[in-house]
């Protein structure tokens, strides 16, 4: 039915337009003399492709530009498209003996009944930002241009009306409200039997799948498309609706569009009303038009259909219940503050936000979404976080301050109690986390599935993600950018809760991070190369060197990328094939990741690592990588290639640096010399970073991570020669007891260290959760436990580097 209406549709507009330029119009055009068209959007079920067999079709005409038309009878553009639309609206829809193609109705465009039949780009932009309704967001939700040359200008037009860049939790509100006055109405008018408006009918269903577009669509572009059951499958794949709850909506969608058709058979009219109760024989005509044995059999499967139905909805837009007892916030007296350290001191910091100047110029929707709110706070900060309840609070208020203006994350937090109660968990366990949520307000999303907070981190799917959303955003690079960090922030944030809920060591959380890094880079380096060379082949002879923490896969939360950029020299006069080309890859990839965004960035990077330094090119060909490694590169370059990795690119390429690296660090080395060096540079690195407190740096003191790594490095650049394994990439902790067990130092120091190591990151780690400025440099108090580290620590240095040569 769908593309008999877009037949008609287009048909008509070609013969009437043939029509008008033999009446002496021509063709309208813009002042630079280019042609303009009708475009023809399809709203509702015509949108959708959903159309049933006697349905109207919802229209809205536009055109792009103001012109004229340049035939003998020159007329504006808007009056010869106000012409050309009232034709065909005219020819589809006027009854004549062989009654009439279909009936169109126009209500939709801007200003309904009242606006101009015809409008411009311009004026449906400016209708948008002014006058735009969030009724009209949800139908415009199917909005579909049917035809014209322009139709991706007008889709960037209505797409930032329709999708916010955010989680748009005040659509669930607004949709919610809409859905109280259809059934008002339909209590009204008595609409029990009407199977689209009527309870647990049609609507209901296109509110459950339109509400998550609303709400998600503007992060999510998949979602950004018409038909119904596609929407609730994609949800489903996405796990925002129970698997069974899709299954119900879709045969109950399945079942009352057929039972619609039918009613519209009878009598080729747009009815979507059951037939009066005692008229039997039309009751037992509809039930054997629908399978059934009779129109009880008929009438059970229906009910059992809009139960269903209700169900859901009912659960996807209950309303957040509200407590008498709990909402009036003048009742909470310094008394009330049960379970804080400082019950008056709390009341005063809530005081204070409330009457502070940026929650003074809110909204009235936001300022009463936040004041539904606050008590909830107050007394989940209590609940939630028995061991720190003021700084829960004190945390969670920053957070509202921040988010309160874009309110509808706080219509998030009040429909969704067991998301404020994780919220605040999080917020009274870690300063970071605090930190991270309040500039990736987004997250919020995040916390209501409580299943998906704890799945175990999957990293192949975390790709799949990023894949999905370069490919759906392909040609946009703003969407890219941060649909590529807003999934990262997706999955480090999971990665945040499940490691606070304490379950990661801090190798396995490393791991996990610098796994998400590889999967970053590999995925936006192929389709950077996929966009910037598309005659190539798929991967490009390019590799990312990862160097440093990223190298030694020991990121942090915190943590930047170093990395170094090689390529396969091709040895051929041919540019294209040589340094400029790769060089332009390796900056688009260095500002995709740095490029700050609404999203915020996805890191920092550091290419400094590369041969010649900052002085040398960005990238390098392998050959020339090889000749430095061999011929010039210092001790402390050797020093980095201990824990340098393919991380993206061309595998081969991976596969020829990974022997090359092993062949630098096993050459024979002269201890003395070596030791010099490397003494030397501990010493610059120590006078770099002093400590005039009476803490303890556990990274930069002496006995702490430097010292073992600067051991762990000597011990490879001294030993791989006759000791292979060493080579191999598997972190300091494996490394000292590698050369432990081989003799190399004694196995109980090797292994006092590799515990010393592991506690020294694993005190680092916790002093970035909860440090107020996670950049400060990690210092703990010293203990008797952190004597004994720094004591091993300090005689395994001594015994490597006072040994003789």
């Amino acid at each position: 039915m769908s593309a008999l209406a877009e037949i008609a549709l287009e048909s008509g507009l070609a013969a009437l337009l043939r029509a008008a330029a033999d009446e002496g119009f021509g063709t309208p055009r813009d002042a630079t003399g280019k042609a303009l068209q009708l475009h023809i959007v399809g709203m509702g079920k015509l949108g959708g492709r959903e159309l049933n067999v006697s349905s109207d079709i919802d229209l809205i005409f536009l055109y792009a530009d103001d012109g004229e038309t340049d035939g003998t009878r020159i007329i504006s553009a808007q009056d010869f498209f106000t012409k050309i639309g009232q034709r065909l609206i005219r020819l589809l829809n006027d009854a004549t003996e062989d009654g009439y193609v279909f009936r169109v109705d126009m209500r939709l465009r801007p200003n309904g009944d009242a606006g101009p039949l015809v409008a411009s780009f311009a004026m449906l932009e400016e209708y948008f930002i002014v006058q735009g309704r969030e009724w009209e967001r949800y139908a415009w939700i199917k909005g579909r241009t049917l035809n014209g040359d322009r139709a991706a200008e007008l889709a960037q037009i209505v797409k930032p009306f329709v999708y916010r860049r955010y989680l748009d939790y005040g659509a669930v509100e607004a949709l919610r409200g809409l859905h109280a006055t259809i059934r008002r109405e339909v209590a009204r008018r008595d609409l029990a039997n009407h199977i689209k408006l009527g309870p647990g009918g049609i609507r209901e269903i296109e509110f459950i799948a339109q509400s998550f577009q609303l709400i998600r669509g503007g992060r999510d572009v998949a979602l950004q498309i018409m038909p119904t059951l596609q929407v609730l499958a994609l949800v489903s794949e996405r796990g925002q609706l129970e698997p069974h709850a899709v299954v119900e909506l879709h045969a109950a969608y399945v079942f009352l569009r057929q039972l619609e058709h039918r009613l519209q058979y009878a009598d080729d009219q747009q009815t979507h009303e059951l037939p009066r109760a005692d008229d039997d024989a039309a009751h037992a005509r509809l039930a054997a038009a629908m399978g059934c044995a009779d129109a009880n059999a008929l009438r059970a499967k229906l009910d059992g259909h809009r139960h269903a139905v209700t169900r859901q909805f009912d659960a996807v837009f209950a309303a957040p219940s509200t407590d008498a007892s709990s909402d009036n916030l003048e009742q909470y007296k310094p008394l009330d503050f049960t379970g804080y350290a400082d019950p008056a001191e709390a009341q005063r910091r809530l005081g204070a936000m409330q009457t502070g100047a940026r929650v003074r110029s809110l909204a009235a929707t936001a300022r009463a979404r936040l004041d539904a709110l606050l008590p909830r706070v107050v007394a989940a900060c209590a609940s939630a976080s028995e061991s720190a309840p003021d700084q829960a609070l004190i945390r969670s208020l920053d957070l509202l301050e921040t988010i309160a203006p874009r309110s509808a994350y706080l219509a998030l937090l009040n429909d969704h109690p067991r998301a404020l109660q994780s919220l605040v968990r999080l917020l009274g366990s870690s300063a970071w986390a605090a930190h991270y949520l309040t500039r990736h307000a987004v997250l919020l999303d995040e916390l209501i599935d409580p299943r998906s907070l704890a799945a175990a981190p999957d990293v192949m799917q975390f790709a799949q993600t990023v894949r999905d959303g370069l490919a759906h955003a392909q040609g946009d690079l703003e969407a890219q950018l941060n649909l590529v960090r807003e999934a990262h922030h997706a999955y480090v944030f999971r990665l945040l809760a499940q490691d606070i809920a304490g379950q990661f060591s801090v190798e396995q959380l490393a791991d996990h991070l610098s796994a998400a890094a590889d999967v970053l880079v590999d995925c936006v380096l192929l389709q950077l190369w996929h966009e910037f060379a598309p005659d190539k082949p798929a991967t490009p002879p390019f590799a990312v060197l990862a160097y440093g923490k990223w190298g030694g896969k020991e990121l942090g939360y915190a943590s930047d990328l170093d990395w170094v950029f090689v390529y396969e020299d091709a040895g051929g006069a041919d540019d294209s094939d040589g340094a400029f080309r790769y060089a332009r890859l390796a900056q688009k990839l260095v500002s995709f990741f740095e490029t700050r965004t609404l999203a915020g960035i996805l890191f920092e990077t550091d290419a400094r690592l590369r041969p010649d330094g900052q002085s040398g090119p960005l990238v390098t060909s392998f050959a020339a990588l090889e000749s430095y490694q061999r011929e010039r590169a210092w001790v402390w370059e050797h020093q980095a290639l201990t824990r340098a990795r393919f991380a993206a690119g061309e595998p081969k390429l991976g596969a020829r640096f990974e022997a090359l690296r092993r062949t630098i660090l096993q050459q024979p080395r002269d201890f003395a010399t070596l030791r010099t060096e490397i003494v030397s540079m501990r010493e610059k690195m120590h006078a770099g970073h002093p400590n005039r407190s009476a803490l303890f740096d556990l990274k930069h003191d002496t006995g702490g991570m430097v010292d073992i790594e600067f051991i762990v490095q000597t011990l490879i650049l001294r030993h791989a020669a006759k000791h292979a394994s060493l080579c191999d990439n598997v972190g300091n902790i494996a490394l000292l007891h590698r050369a432990g067990q081989r003799g190399l130092i004694d196995p109980a120091l090797a292994a006092h260290c590799a515990v010393a190591y592991r506690a020294h990151r694993q005190a680092q780690h916790a002093f970035r959760l909860n440090a107020s400025d996670p950049s400060a440099p990690a210092r703990a108090p010293e203990t008797e436990q952190l004597t004994k580290h720094r004591q091993a620590v300090e005689q395994l240095w001594a015994y490597i580097f006072g040994q003789d040569a």
